[in-house]
């Protein structure tokens, strides 16, 4: 079995369409797990992941490449601060509805709660966090995060929502933990949400291939409103975002035309 005919069962196991991501890396990616387990090769390891619950969720993690962190590159959450949710907010008549795309451990979804909270009553905060991976999103849900992923929260979200526990973890207030909502995603195979004023999808569309990326801005514009927003991550800017009904904002925050 070569790489090309192992997608057809990965897809069948977990509904992940390798096809769709960058191959040189991905396929990096699945060699050094079969290097790691001293596999002979994909068929060998297709058929150890039919059996091993452990080895097919420490698979499904290491594809779907879940590295988060609270306020991932700050001086963009101060332009979303600053420039983006205040005219977001009053065109909403004091509320927002947000989806955390591809939202891996909750960091984001999380930051954007606490922020929110400064200018809206937590009850009015509403955020939709998807991912596909069903162990990580059982792993945001808990709410517990160590220093390294905290390293760049503001001090006084840390302060008011976070309680320590033991000498490196923080479980964060359940208080924040109300204003998300959880849910399983495949941004490439299932049906996109509508009605959204923001959506942040950061870090993640890089993997995939052009026609995927294209695929998956499109379906995020139809899921906005009109005005709505699309936040994206640092390595992700969207070259051929007129074609695909946006205008750019600021670096990284594409509005959506009509």
């Amino acid at each position: 079995m070569d790489y090309e005919q192992f997608k057809v069962p990965v897809y069948q196991l977990t509904n992940i369409d390798l096809n769709c991501y960058k191959e040189r890396q991905m396929k990096r990616r699945i060699d050094t797990l079969i290097d790691k387990h001293k596999f002979s090769g994909y068929e060998d390891y297709v058929h150890a992941l039919k059996h091993d619950k452990e080895l097919f969720e420490e698979f499904v993690e290491h594809i779907t490449i879940n590295v988060s962190e609270f306020y991932r590159n700050p001086e963009q959450w101060n332009i979303l601060e600053k420039q983006i949710l205040p005219e977001l907010i009053a065109n909403g008549h004091g509320k927002i509805n947000v989806w955390s795309a591809a939202c891996s451990t909750g960091d984001e979804p999380y930051s954007l709660a606490m922020l929110l909270s400064d200018y809206l009553p937590k009850r009015d905060i509403h955020i939709l966090a998807t991912d596909i991976d069903k162990q990580i999103l059982e792993k945001a849900a808990a709410g517990i995060y160590n220093q390294k992923s905290m390293v760049s929260l503001p001090k006084k979200y840390l302060e008011k929502y976070f309680t320590k526990i033991g000498e490196k973890n923080y479980k964060i207030s359940d208080e924040i933990k109300r204003c998300v909502e959880f849910k399983n995603h495949n941004l490439l195979k299932d049906t996109y949400p509508k009605g959204f004023d923001l959506i942040l999808c950061r870090n993640v569309v890089i993997y995939f291939t052009d026609e995927a990326k294209t695929g998956i801005y499109t379906r995020f514009n139809q899921a906005l409103k009109k005005g709505g927003i699309l936040f994206v991550g640092n390595t992700e800017q969207i070259i051929n975002y007129r074609e695909l009904n946006y205008t750019s904002v600021k670096s990284f925050f594409y509005k959506k035309k009509d």
